[in-house]
């Protein structure tokens, strides 16, 4: 019935977007018929929840020790969205995988819902790590992460601080700092970030008040002839079957959205300053030819120090790599993992 009402939504709300684009092989919703999916949880740091969806290859055994990856949704995202499609296509592959739901999101702890707080998210990164180390079939010397999108910035923010991380890999990554203050490719100006910032204190002001809590960015819910490729891209994957999912309490007009107060405490987060400290553990980079974010790749990558490398997948764009496997190059991700998770 949900996926139904999707549907009607898109044949009633917009006369412009009629239906998914489900070419090149989108899988988002994948189920691998070889693994053992288990619902964790685990404290982070600061006693929240976090959840996961664990991936075990059947016939493991429990008793031998074996390399792990933490996979990250996009940012606005949940683990149902692109992080599981990654961990069963790695696991797969002889890995034990981990995604995860970030604080605020998903099934993980956190108020107000969709709170923006780039330390608590590489955090529960951290946590995971804390998890996995515990467990009899994983080697926690073993362990890398993954991180999507947003996320990509927040396992580099993690791994700065956390050596347990042995090998870190980016996938479409967003600076989700410096696409706050400075949009694509410089687009925005100091006097525009001056205006957001004004406009989020004037929002506590009411909400502190008793006001209702107001929500920013995030995918539209409508595209029209005007729409931006950037905002229809989005839009193919949050809104409609491709990649649509609302969380269990959630309402779907609100999924993908942060919280305008809290979403300007990007404007203060800087995950290349000193990247450079993670070498010599492994890096890898990963993201389209065509990708609007692929600056902030390249970005890291050039900050990045030795060993590290860059795939640039031809022809494909940012949110092409959430689950379009015909273009994501699992190869390249198993071939890095297994080479330094050894």
């Amino acid at each position: 019935m949900k996926r139904l009402l999707v549907m009607l939504g898109l044949l009633v709300g917009s006369h412009v977007a009629m239906g998914a684009d489900m070419s090149n092989g989108a899988n988002n919703f994948y189920k691998s018929d070889t693994l053992i999916q288990q619902k964790v949880t685990f404290n982070n740091q600061y006693k929240m929840r976090v959840a996961g969806n664990l991936f075990i290859p059947k016939g493991w055994d429990p008793d031998v020790k074996g390399p792990a990856i933490i996979v990250g949704h996009p940012m606005g995202a949940v683990k149902e969205q692109s992080s599981n499609l990654y961990a069963q296509k790695l696991a797969e592959q002889g890995f034990v995988t981990l995604s995860l739901d970030l604080s605020f999101w998903g099934e993980s702890e956190g108020r107000p819902r969709n709170a923006v707080s780039p330390d608590l998210y590489a955090e529960d990164f951290s946590a995971a790590v804390d998890f996995l180390g515990t467990q009899t079939f994983v080697d926690k010397n073993r362990i890398g992460v993954l991180g999507i999108c947003g996320s990509g910035s927040f396992v580099i923010s993690a791994a700065k601080i956390d050596p347990r991380m042995k090998a870190i890999a980016t996938v479409s990554m967003y600076d989700m700092g410096a696409a706050n203050r400075n949009g694509l490719k410089h687009s925005q100006t100091l006097e525009q970030r001056k205006k957001i910032i004004a406009e989020a204190a004037a929002q506590r002001d009411l909400e502190f008040a008793g006001g209702e809590t107001r929500y920013t960015s995030g995918t539209v819910h409508e595209i029209t002839e005007k729409s931006h490729p950037i905002e229809r891209e989005f839009y193919d994957f949050y809104r409609t079957p491709r990649g649509e999912f609302t969380p269990e309490g959630q309402s779907p007009k609100l999924t993908t959205h942060p919280t305008l107060t809290s979403n300007v405490k990007f404007m203060n987060f800087y995950p290349f300053n000193d990247i450079a400290s993670i070498s010599p553990r492994p890096m890898l980079f990963i993201a389209g030819s065509e990708a609007h974010s692929l600056e902030f790749s390249q970005e890291a990558f050039k900050l990045a120090g030795e060993p590290k490398q860059l795939v640039i997948v031809p022809g494909a764009g940012h949110v092409d790599l959430y689950d379009r496997v015909k273009l994501i190059p699992f190869d390249s991700l198993s071939e890095f993992f297994r080479k330094n998770l050894k």
